[in-house]
This record gives structure tokens, C-alpha cells and sequence, in this order.
């Protein structure tokens, strides 16, 4: 059955048809590891992995590859402001790698507990800076950059097709409306490829590059990551619907410019998530919410977020409430009852996937994602009069793209071999009083989905 999805790039509905038959090469941007992800962040993460998840089931092999932003993403929305892991580190009192590593685990543990999928390939910012500085310079021997005082920047009007992703009206844009204005700046739309370090501080994380002491400006390390670590086989590129406008059209420029070749043939990206009364949930705003202050600590589990986000089609925007996160747990429990119910004894791995709701479910996933359409396709297998035994061996092959782990329903989980070995070491770290170990390991721990708890009668892990 074919496969459609929305591109940003053309405004449509396309067959997908992968460079390579078979394989698809799949870069989504990662987070920006000053503080926690929120749960609009979460939602895009949900939604990439639904994408993921469906492309297996039609059969491809993905080689997924997510950066880990750990520099050069700045407050401002061009150029402008302090640098985010900089900031993160004043505002906590520690270092900016510290606070990378920090907000990497604590993202890893948030996916972890939404079952997401981790990448095939995980890449940080500060561990490719060479192959910036290289790609940095070939814009340079093409004419592509211009020296200010404070970096070396991408003159867009060079790049006649500058606006194709985003459909801005450039003559309309005024720069400096938000933070403040660089005069050296040829274009409003101009963007840092290298910032320099400022002379009367040193940063915490800087490098020597042809053009000075510095750091990449946040755009270059998307482009020389993704052709790093895919090459040719650029095919889908994944977002949140906030990177259109500056942050995918500024990659698709400079890595258009520097290679001559098309980047990416398919851009996908995710509506916003809005608190009640339509805001956008930002970082920004300080109205932001994470899955433990939003869900887990009020008893709510993880899953019935990735549950509340099959009710609204990626593309669209979708509105968080008590009530609705609270609607969303009460299906997730629905679902989980009429697991049960089909369920009986147990499973029984026999009986085959019934053929005429695998085409309808498949019909749905397959029309970009569409994932009420999907759930509605549930809904009807289950409610029918199906033997039990058929039920759930079509919805556990449903749930390969649900990832509720609706094979778990009741059934406790086992702590796998790797998790059991960090618990033998923290337990020999709080021996010895190594408590900065056991702080470490604990973290590890709970990175893996697991709640670490220390009692009077010892310490006990829990699957989340």
C-alpha cells in the first residue's frame, strides 16, 4: 500500500518514494539541553516516532539519526541574545557541559517513559565542530559569507530560493523588533554561521576555528550532521512547526548552497501544543510543562500523554487541560480493559492478524499519519465480534506504531540485566559514601524508565 506524507516543502499530500528502495534516511531535530522538555517538545517527539514506527510497518529499514543541540542556540530568533547553554549554566551554577549532560538524561528518561524510540544515532553539537568549521568554509571559497564584528554570517540574498520552505514575504521582514538590532547585518534574514567569542569574557565553550576564537551558530550543525552521518540518503527531515520559518529554511540555504544538491526531499513538522485559551506552551513564556509536574506527580501515567496525542492529527493544533489529559488516562484505561476482555487467559500467538482491519488501520497510518483516523479503526476491531484471541493479535500488531506495550497489560515488568547491574553499583557507591556516584547512577537509573526510591528498608526501582 502506498505511503503519503505531508511536505512542507511543496504544500502536499506525496507518495513517499525513498532515495534508496527499502531504506529511508530520517534526521529530526533533537533538543536544546538547557532545561527540561516540555510536553509541547514531547508532542513533537510523539509524533516523529509515529513516523518512525510506520515506516517500519510498511517495511523500510530507517537509519535514524537525532542531534543533541549543546551549543550555539541563542535566546533570540536570529542571532540575537545570550547563548542558551551559557545561560542555562548561570542559572543553575554549574557548568554548560554539566547542564548538557544533565538535560540530555533527563530528555532520554522523558522518551524513555513515552516509549519513543531512540535514534539509531544520537550526535552533539560540541562533538562535530570540525566537520562545522569545514562546511563553514566551503560557504566562505563560494562567495556564500560575509566578517561582521561579532561572527561570520550567511548572506541570503546569494540564495535566490532563500524563502521556498517558508513562503515568507522578505521585504516585510523587520529585524530587532523583539531584542535588539545588528547594523552590521546586510539582510534581516541573515544568519551566524561562527559567532565570536566576546573579548572581555571567555565562555565556557569556545574553539579555535580560521575566523577566531568562537562557537557554530545553532543552524550549521543540523546541515553538517545530517550529511555526515546520512550522505545521500537525505530523505525526510522532522521538526516542530516553529523551525519553518528560521531554522529549516536557514539549513536548507546553506547546505544548498554548499553542495549545489537538493537537502532533504521531504520536511515534515509538528502543529504546536496549546495550554488552555489557545496560548502556545514555550520555554519563554515560563507556562511550560513537563511530563513529572504535568502527569507523574499527579498520578497520571506517561503513556496516556502518547495516548492523548493519537486523538489530534499532528499537523493540527492541540490543546492541553486538566480535563483533557484526564480524558486521555481514562481511555488509555478503556484500551487497556478491552485488552483484557480479548485478552482472556493470555495470548495466544497463533491466531493470525485479521486482514480486513490491518488494510483499514494501514489505510489510515498511511495517509499521513492519521492517527484519530487509526484509533476510530481500533476501536471498531475491538468492538466487533472477532474471537478474543483474534482481537489481540490484531491489535498487538497494531501497537508496533502505538507503542502503548498493550503486551504488558498486568504484567509486571522484568528489570533487564543492564539496569540490574547499575543498581549493584549504586548500591556499592552508597556503601562507601560515594554519594556524587550514587547521585549519577540513580540518574542512569531513572534515564531508563525506572523510579529510583531509598527507604528504611533499602532502595527499591521501580518500572515508571
Amino acid at each position: 500500500m502506498q505511503l503519503y506524507l505531508y511536505n512542507t516543502l511543496t504544500r502536499q499530500k506525496e507518495e513517499f518514494v525513498p532515495i534508496r528502495p527499502g531504506e529511508v534516511g530520517l534526521y529530526t531535530c533533537g533538543p536544546t539541553v538547557y532545561n527540561f522538555a516540555h510536553i509541547g517538545n514531547l508532542r513533537t517527539y510523539i509524533f516523529e516516532d509515529v513516523l518512525k514506527r510506520v515506516l517500519a510497518f510498511n517495511g523500510y529499514t530507517v537509519r535514524h539519526v537525532m542531534n543533541i543541540t549543546d551549543v550555539g542556540h541563542l535566546t533570540g530568533d536570529r542571532d540575537m541574545g545570550e547563548d542558551k547553554m551559557e545561560k542555562g549554566a548561570q542559572r543553575e551554577g554549574r557548568t554548560a557541559w554539566d547542564i548538557a549532560e544533565y538535560y540530555t538524561r533527563a530528555f532520554k528518561q522523558d522518551i524513555a517513559r513515552l516509549n519513543i524510540l531512540e535514534p539509531g544515532i544520537w550526535c552533539k553539537a560540541t562533538d562535530s565542530i570540525p566537520e562545522q568549521i569545514d562546511l563553514i568554509r566551503i560557504l566562505e571559497q563560494k562567495g556564500f559569507t560575509y566578517r561582521t564584528g561579532d561572527g561570520i554570517y550567511f548572506d541570503t540574498a546569494k540564495f535566490p530560493r532563500y524563502a521556498r520552505l517558508s513562503s515568507q514575504n522578505l521585504d516585510a521582514l523587520q529585524e530587532g523588533a523583539r531584542v535588539e538590532k545588528n547594523p552590521e547585518k546586510r539582510n534581516a534574514t541573515d544568519f551566524a554561521l561562527w559567532k565570536f567569542s566576546p573579548a572581555a569574557a571567555k565562555r565556557q565553550m569556545e574553539w579555535d576555528s580560521p575566523w577566531g576564537v568562537g562557537f557554530p551558530g545553532w543552524h550549521i550543525e543540523c546541515s553538517a550532521m545530517s550529511m555526515q552521518f546520512l550522505g545521500e540518503q537525505l530523505d525526510i527531515h522532522c521538526g516542530g512547526i516553529d523551525h519553518v520559518d528560521i531554522h529549516h529554511t536557514n539549513e536548507i540555504a546553506q547546505s544548498e548552497a554548499a553542495t549545489g544538491k537538493k537537502f532533504f526531499n521531504v520536511w515534515m513538522h509538528g502543529a504546536f501544543l496549546n495550554i488552555q485559551g489557545g496560548k502556545k506552551m514555550a520555554k519563554s513564556e515560563e507556562n511550560f510543562l513537563t511530563l513529572e509536574n504535568a502527569l507523574i506527580k499527579r498520578g497520571i501515567p506517561p503513556l496516556a500523554y502518547r495516548y492523548a496525542a493519537f486523538q489530534t492529527h499532528y499537523r493540527k493544533p492541540m490543546e492541553y487541560t486538566d480535563e483533557s489529559i484526564q480524558a486521555a488516562k481514562n481511555g488509555l484505561e478503556h484500551l487497556h480493559n478491552q485488552v483484557r476482555q480479548a485478552t482472556g487467559a493470555g495470548f495466544d500467538p497463533s491466531p493470525a492478524v485479521r486482514s480486513e482491519f490491518r488494510e483499514k488501520f494501514l489505510t489510515a497510518i498511511n495517509d499521513d499519519l492519521n492517527m484519530p483516523r487509526a484509533m476510530a479503526t481500533i476501536q471498531e476491531m475491538l468492538k466487533s465480534d472477532l474471537p478474543g484471541t483474534e482481537k489481540c493479535a490484531t491489535i498487538l500488531d497494531f501497537d508496533r506504531v502505538l507503542g502503548l506495550s498493550l503486551d504488558q497489560v498486568d504484567k509486571p515488568r522484568e528489570i533487564p540485566l543492564e539496569v540490574q547491574k547499575l543498581v549493584e553499583a549504586r548500591l556499592k557507591a552508597r556503601a562507601s559514601k560515594d554519594f556524587a556516584a550514587s547521585d549519577r547512577l540513580r540518574d542512569e537509573i531513572q534515564a531508563l524508565g525506572y523510579e529510583v526510591k531509598d527507604t528504611r528498608e533499602g532502595m527499591k526501582v521501580l518500572p515508571r
